[in-house]
This record gives C-alpha cells, structure tokens and sequence, in this order.
C-alpha cells in the first residue's frame, strides 16, 4: 500500500510517534525518516518536511503533550515583537524536566517557567519581559537589534513595563550584555517609547545648561488626550522629536500642525525637531531650546520680552 505522508501526518503538520503507528508501520517510520520524507522534531515527535519548515508548527510540536512553554526568540516572535529566527524554536521546562530537544527543538531549564505561563494563540509561552530577557543574552537567536526593538515596542504597546523588565533583569544577574539592557530599561523608565526619542532624552535633551523634562507629560485638551516627547514644566515648553518617515507625510503634517495650535490654547509652546536636524545640528538645537525655554520663562513670570 502508498501512503501519502502529508495525509498520514495530519492536518496540524506534526504527530506523535504512537499515532503514526496505529497508521504505518515502524518499519515504514523508520524508512520515511531516512528517506527524509519523515522529519523528527523531538523525541516521538515527527513532521512532514514542509510543515517542519513552519516555526509555528515547529513550536505548537514542541510544547505539545508535556509541560514546557515557548521561551526566548520564539516567544518575542508568538507575541509578534520580533520576526522569528531561522533555526530552531525555543522551549523552556521547570530545572527538574527534560532537556531532551533535536535540532529544530532547544530546550532550556529554568525555575518557574510552568506556573508562569501566558498563552498566545492557544500556545504555553513566557511572559513578554522574560522573553525580552531571555533573548537579550542569547547567542544564534533574535539579533541584538530585534531584541532591542522589541523591548521598545513591548513597552510602547503596554505589553509590559519598565518596572517588570527590570524586574526580571534583577532575576538575570549573569545576563551577557546586561548593562546595556539596564540602561534600556532606565530610557523606557524615563518615558523614552522609540529609539529616536532614546537619541533624543541622551543626546539633545541631557547637556549643559539645558533645563529639565519630563518625559510623555500627558495634556488634556478641550477633551483630546495628548502626550508630549519632552515637557519643561516651569517654561511651558515641549519638545518633539519628528521621525523622517512618520512625520514626513502630509497628513501628519497637518494633524502636527492642529495639536501644536490646540496645546498653544493651553499655554504650551512646541518646539519640533526632525530626525536629520537633530543628527546633524544637535547644539544647534539645543541653543535653541535653552534660548526659547529662557524666553518662555520671562514671558510666564511677566517679564517684558523684547
């Protein structure tokens, strides 16, 4: 008889060793698998070849039937805060389970990874900011930059907080890069939500004679709810800090234009700043900012300006 492998496997694209055999017999498993028509992803666990190249079948494979959750680069990609690497899926289980994996399969031990888990598409993963920090230090997974990224984004979406990366920063004392990822945390900490307003708050906002922010100071306008990048309380200055892409459009020109007219009717002034401009004129800028809030700081206390 010709079995079709794809029809055998299932529609999920995976099974397991004892459903194949109450279909095939071991002896045509054993031929499927050297013939490569057969992949095994994990101990009892086998694919068609074109669903083992899927990362999501790979992954609802690898926790399926046991206790173990998706961890690490898979984890940021199930959250959808990062692409997905190529290679293996990642898996963690509790320090006493099995660390049996395969090549398509990592399985990493750690305490609390059960208890702990979230579900994302019906799947067992980790919480956003421990897959941030897991990822963070992991050689052959999610790049540097991805990670990174994806921290920013997670914060950005109220996926997580500062507070609970740093949280689990404090559980990850031999984290290889973990310097860079606590000075991160503190940019997220301080109101910092894209990596241009992280450019920003170190290197325009932080300088000599520059006056203090506060970061995402919320204003409430005749109902309209608006956040501003930089706010400088006692001058009634904000600073934003314009993207090349995003505010180059016309349409976030115009709605620019309109939220800079209605915070102007609440007694603040905004300045804005472009990506270029502040790449390349960065004490340009901040002359500019420190003149202005002095300006703003007379005109407030009654001071005659000329």
């Amino acid at each position: 008889m010709v079995f079709d492998v794809d029809e055998v496997v299932g529609p999920d694209g995976w099974t397991t060793a004892s459903e194949l055999l109450t279909r095939i017999s071991r002896r045509t498993l054993q031929r499927w698998l050297s013939a490569g028509r057969l992949v095994r992803l994990r101990p009892g666990v086998y694919a068609a070849p074109g669903a083992a190249s899927d990362w999501r079948v790979r992954a609802a494979a690898a926790v399926a039937g046991r206790k173990a959750v998706l961890s690490h680069a898979t984890a940021l990609a199930l959250w959808n805060l990062a692409p997905h690497p190529s290679g293996p899926v990642h898996v963690t289980v509790d320090e006493n389970g099995s660390a049996r994996g395969s090549d398509r399969v990592v399985v990493h031990r750690a305490s609390g990874a059960w208890d702990d888990r979230r579900r994302v598409d019906g799947l067992p993963v980790v919480s956003v900011e421990r897959a941030v920090v897991e990822s963070w230090g992991l050689r052959g997974g999610s790049t540097p930059g991805d990670v990174r990224a994806a921290a920013i984004t997670a914060v950005r979406r109220r996926l997580c907080s500062p507070r609970e990366l740093g949280y689990e920063l404090q559980r990850s004392t031999r984290l290889r890069g973990r310097a860079a990822l606590v000075s991160l945390v503190d940019l997220l900490a301080d109101g910092c939500q894209s990596e241009l307003e992280i450019w920003g708050c170190l290197r325009l906002l932080r300088g000599q004679g520059m006056p203090g922010f506060v970061r995402q100071r919320r204003v409430v306008v005749r109902g309209e709810v608006f956040f501003l990048d930089a706010a400088c309380e006692e001058a009634m200055l904000a600073v934003e800090l314009d993207g090349a892409a995003w505010h180059g459009s016309q349409t976030q020109r115009e709605r620019d234009i309109r939220r800079d007219a209605l915070l102007a009717t609440v007694g603040w002034q905004t300045l804005r700043f472009g990506y270029r401009r502040i790449m390349q004129a960065t004490e340009h800028c901040q002359a500019e900012i420190i003149a202005v809030a002095a300006s703003r700081r007379r005109l407030l206390r009654g001071d005659v300006v000329r």
